[in-house]
């Protein structure tokens, strides 16, 4: 298992991914022969590579000179190319998802269907360079999983084919719907659309770095030079801690309550469980003019994000919440049904690489036997605490 992080912050564009990924050691002579399995025109383009530097540090600049500078092409007409090309089913997956997610939003900006979309930068041969380049690095370096930072907002006005935008670009505030943002940078353009659908296409979460042994480095370097920080983007190459079975990425979500009563906040833990939070609890805090609280907290994953936090703001008198990504590590579980001496019984059992570590029996099993046969609770766990857990069916 391979995994690249993006540290992008100082932003990312399509030429900085490549540049980035060139500097982690894809030859660019072998980029130059892959991307030579695309149907475009003899001589439409050239590529070339230079050593730079952005505020004193080194990093590797990616250039695409076009000589076709054919500008309006179709979505269809790109996904076409790149399917007729001789380039590998991954290259032709990772690009084909990337040129989606642009078209998706150019279409919800100019309120056409998908089919009718017709781009113009990113249609144009060094932006299809850009991202069909990206897919074969990623493909040279074995990178299974992609992760980045938060993406910076940029500010100011930039010119498109669409005349003068606002930073960051309609087509890009799509793409960076469900993606992590700041506002901690200086003005200027500082994503891409190209750069925004790389990461909307092939990143699984943006937030920290995820747990890593680092294994490679490399800088890509724009083409503007900003005065508040380098303009760099960083791609860190390595394997993951732990393995992927036992680690996971989720969001975080809290909310300071102090006027909702205890009733009210069992009812609202059902809800978000029932709807598809991993886990809710609370945690008794003080807050301004020594008011006693609750913080109401839960885990969810991405996709499950909007529908329960507008439950939380529905269903309390929450009026506001926060939200981070995390990254979780988390042991093998398995549920397991056990014959014992009251019969079939559920039981959770705890791996370490294949290694049974404990085994508890689940207590909605242990509560029915209590209540059926009339017996203490704590009689039935103790009993089925010395059962053989490794006479098991697996659920």
């Amino acid at each position: 298992m391979t995994i690249l992080y993006f540290d992008c912050f100082a932003g990312i564009s399509g030429d900085m991914t490549v540049a980035a990924l060139l500097d982690l050691g894809v030859p660019l002579d072998y980029l130059r022969s892959e991307l030579l399995k695309l149907p475009l025109p003899d001589g439409s383009y050239e590529l070339s590579s230079t050593r730079t530097e952005r505020h004193h540090l080194p990093a590797l600049r990616f250039d695409v000179a076009v000589h076709d500078h054919h500008t309006h092409r179709h979505f269809a007409g790109i996904v076409a190319m790149i399917a007729e090309s001789g380039l590998s089913d991954p290259v032709k997956e990772r690009s084909r998802c990337i040129f989606l997610r642009l078209a998706e939003a150019e279409a919800k900006v100019h309120q056409v269907d998908i089919a009718e979309v017709h781009f113009h930068e990113v249609g144009a041969v060094d932006s299809i360079v850009d991202i069909v380049a990206t897919a074969i690095c990623l493909e040279y370096l074995g990178v299974n999983k992609v992760y980045a930072a938060p993406l910076p907002l940029g500010s100011g006005f930039v010119q498109t084919a669409h005349g003068r935008l606002p930073v960051p670009a309609p087509a890009t505030v799509e793409l960076l719907q469900g993606l992590a943002v700041h506002s901690n940078c200086g003005s200027g353009e500082r994503v891409t659309p190209t750069g925004a659908a790389i990461v909307a296409a092939l990143a699984i979460a943006t937030g920290p770095r995820p747990a890593m042994t680092l294994t490679r480095f490399g800088s890509g370097a724009g083409g503007k030079d900003f005065e508040d920080c380098p303009n760099i983007l960083r791609a860190f190459l390595g394997k993951p801690l732990y393995s992927p079975e036992i680690t996971d990425d989720i969001i975080v979500v809290e909310s300071n309550i102090d006027d909702s009563t205890a009733e009210l906040l069992g009812y609202v833990m059902e809800r978000l469980l029932d709807e598809g939070a991993l886990d809710v609890f609370f945690t008794p805090i003080q807050m301004k003019k020594n008011r006693p609280a609750t913080q109401l907290s839960f885990l969810c994953r991405q996709e499950h994000l909007d529908d329960l936090t507008r439950l939380l703001l529905v269903e309390t008198s929450a009026i506001g919440l926060r939200y981070f990504p995390v990254g979780r590590i988390k042991m093998e579980r398995r549920i397991a049904t056990i014959q014992t001496c009251f019969g079939p019984v559920r039981f959770k059992q705890i791996f370490d690489q294949g290694h049974l570590l404990r085994s508890a029996p689940e207590y909605d099993d242990c509560r029915t036997i209590a209540r059926e046969r009339s017996i203490p609770l704590m009689e039935v766990i103790q009993q089925l605490a010395g059962q053989d857990q490794h006479s098991d069916t697996p659920l």
